[in-house]
């Protein structure tokens, strides 16, 4: 079994997963191994798994057995492993160094990369992962690698023509559980003679 995380905020008392076997006889549920510190508790005759206090998430990921033994002979029995994991919540947002960033770009370039732009997530885990992405601005002319943060022009400028001046809001979004969270900068681009 492989029940949906818990969060660490999860209150005793709550249901986890429920354990069944089909089998004629009525049988009696326990945890036989595995649940060393005590945190979980199964009902002898449903086979409900709930916690039985507060979860610290130093100690998890936990894998404990559960047996399911005839009431009428000990002998005949059934194990199976639950893994539960708790997941720590996703208290940060990103942080990029600068609200805004001043970069400046050359007329007649080819494709070029422009500036890497780097936040910072104060979670861990898959709460601090990141990736990068383009909220507003003229995103055919511009594209940011998702996973480095490294903006790039997409095609070439040209100081006469073109306007020389281009506003881009790039965000940065966590993989925070329950939700994630981003983090937002401006960068303002200026073609050069």
């Amino acid at each position: 079994y492989q029940p949906a995380p818990l969060s660490v905020k999860t209150l005793p008392d709550t249901f986890v997963v429920q354990i069944s076997v089909f089998y004629q006889a009525p049988v009696q549920y326990s945890i036989d191994s595995g649940d060393e510190k005590g945190y979980f508790f199964i009902h002898p005759s449903t086979g409900i798994v709930k916690t039985t206090k507060n979860l610290k998430p130093e100690d998890f990921p936990v894998t404990f057995n559960v047996r399911a033994t005839d009431l009428s002979d000990v002998s005949i029995f059934n194990e199976v492993s639950v893994n539960v994991e708790v997941i720590v919540e996703n208290y940060f947002s990103p942080v990029f160094p600068s609200a805004l960033i001043e970069e400046r770009l050359e007329e007649n370039l080819p494709a070029t990369q422009i500036v890497h732009l780097k936040a910072q997530d104060n979670d861990t885990g898959r709460n601090g992962l990141l990736t990068y992405g383009i909220l507003t601005g003229d995103g055919l002319k511009f594209r940011i690698n998702e996973t480095t943060g490294i903006l790039y022009s997409t095609v070439t400028f040209d100081y006469e023509e073109e306007p020389t001046e281009y506003q881009l809001v790039i965000y940065a979004e966590d993989d925070g559980i329950p939700e994630k969270k981003r983090g937002y900068c401006t960068v303002v681009i200026n073609i050069i003679d």
